[in-house]
């Protein structure tokens, strides 16, 4: 078990050894140890080898120059010249809440970035703005469309944060596949199998094997197969997709650069790096806020109080797993498994940063 400051401060130091600047080193610690607090080390620390091996071959730039390549006032498109995805994408959405703040809403698609960790992250920045926050991004192509044995699409997450009054604000962030890619890799770590509606296999056929991307296979789309509807998880992902990626000019599809060590990088590809997309919408563009975040509390005590099946059981808010974890886990510290401890500590030997 780790101390939340001790976690934080080991990967500012690895990142400042391999020479990004103290402040991005510290927006890439922030971004990994929040997913970790809550509850999503998919895209906690187990990433940092993903990341060390695509700087080690050249794919990312630890000092890149973040431009803003075309925009209208409210619009923007942004260069993040091959940064740590975290950097590329806290900068996008500043400049979102910055656009938001003088016209009333924000957006941004952002190209030639990689891997931004949780999107939630970045939806969120807006909340203290009393603005909407909307983040999503596309991803290594792991992900069959329906109907398909080829691997065309991400996990394409999307996140949105809403502020509330006396509530805890509305905070959904989700994959648009049943599984994250972090996740199938947790499960072949602890050495159990997913469960069969996540995976196939390279013919196909549904298959419960975690490391089958490996071996050929695909991801899902949420919904699994047709007849569940996995149709419509396409359509999200396609449309995470789109905005992330042909409307800043970043690769789509299949030409989105992995960000996973097995995949090879294809030549040729038609954009720039990977891409994400960003909004930001001031609520009193709207009507006032405080009006908003009022009816907002009516709307999330309402969905509180839906009778649930089960008198043992509640009916959550979209955020409620992820803030009660973050409460609890910033209090007693974070936990590794020891296969990520031991990659992480290999990784820090390298640079001369101590994992105790």
């Amino acid at each position: 078990m780790y101390t939340v400051n001790y976690l934080r401060k080991f990967i500012q130091n690895l990142f400042i050894k391999i020479g990004c600047s103290s402040t991005d080193a510290s927006t890439i610690a922030d971004v990994l140890i929040r997913a970790e607090l809550r509850g999503i080390p998919s895209h906690g620390l187990l990433r940092i080898p993903d990341y060390i091996m695509l700087y080690e071959s050249g794919r990312i730039n630890p000092v890149p120059q973040i431009n803003i390549v075309h925009e209208t006032p409210s619009t923007a498109v942004v260069d993040g010249d091959r940064a740590f995805g975290m950097i590329a994408a806290k900068k996008s959405m500043q400049i979102a809440i910055e656009k938001a703040a003088v016209v009333g809403t924000g957006w941004v698609s952002t190209r030639n970035s990689n891997h931004f960790g949780i999107a939630g992250y970045y939806a969120m920045m807006a909340l203290e703005h009393d603005m909407i926050g909307i983040a999503m991004t596309n991803a290594n192509p792991l992900v069959a469309p329906t109907f398909s044995v080829s691997k065309l699409l991400g996990t394409n997450p999307v996140a949105v944060a809403i502020p509330a009054a006396n509530q805890p604000p509305f905070v959904a962030d989700f994959a648009t596949t049943p599984i994250a890619r972090g996740k199938l890799e947790i499960f072949s770590k602890k050495g159990l199998e997913v469960p069969f509606g996540y995976v196939q296999d390279k013919e196909g056929q549904p298959v419960n094997d975690p490391d089958i991307l490996k071996k050929g296979g695909a991801m899902l789309t949420l919904g699994g197969d047709y007849e569940h509807g996995s149709h419509k998880g396409y359509c999200l992902s396609s449309v995470v997709d789109i905005f992330s990626a042909v409307l800043s000019g970043a690769n789509f599809g299949p030409f989105v650069p992995p960000s996973v060590g097995y995949l090879p990088v294809l030549k040729n590809s038609p954009g720039l790096g990977t891409g994400h997309f960003f909004g930001a919408m001031r609520i009193d563009a709207f009507q006032p806020a405080e009006n908003f975040k009022y009816y907002m509390d009516h709307w999330i005590g309402t969905f509180r109080n839906a009778r649930p099946p089960d008198k043992h059981e509640k009916v959550l808010i979209p955020g409620d797993p992820e803030r009660e974890l973050e409460r609890i886990n910033s209090e007693k510290g974070i936990e590794l498994l020891p296969a990520i401890e031991k990659e992480i500590r290999i990784i820090g030997e390298k640079y001369n940063v101590k994992l105790a």
